[in-house]
């Protein structure tokens, strides 16, 4: 038996984009309904979800982190943190345990 998989039409696709650009506009936002947030998160997953692996969807996870970080936690469970970068995560790790130290010192 052959297992067919749907694919994304053009308008999905950009459907997606819109919502991972709202959702990178309320994630820099100072002021932001949490109900508006969380419905936008849960279309974005669903619609991430619904996306075939391959150019289109690495091509929205990299230009939108949001949606980026929306994906890796829906994932998590079968590939742990592998789309963020491990540069800065070590560098800010790094400092914080600069800073964590510091602290501790006697003044």
């Amino acid at each position: 038996m052959k297992t067919t998989h749907p694919t994304l039409s053009t308008t999905d696709l950009t459907s997606t984009r819109v919502l991972a650009a709202l959702l990178e506009r309320l994630d820099r936002s100072a002021a932001v309904d949490a109900l508006q947030f969380q419905v936008v998160v849960r279309r974005l997953s669903e619609a991430l979800g619904q996306m075939e692996p391959g150019a289109a969807l690495d091509a929205v996870l990299a230009e939108f982190p949001a949606a980026s970080q929306v994906y890796e936690n829906a994932h998590y469970q079968h590939a742990g943190l592998c789309r963020s970068a491990l540069d800065p995560a070590l560098a800010a790790e790094l400092q914080a345990r600069k800073w964590i130290d510091r602290a501790r010192l006697p003044t």
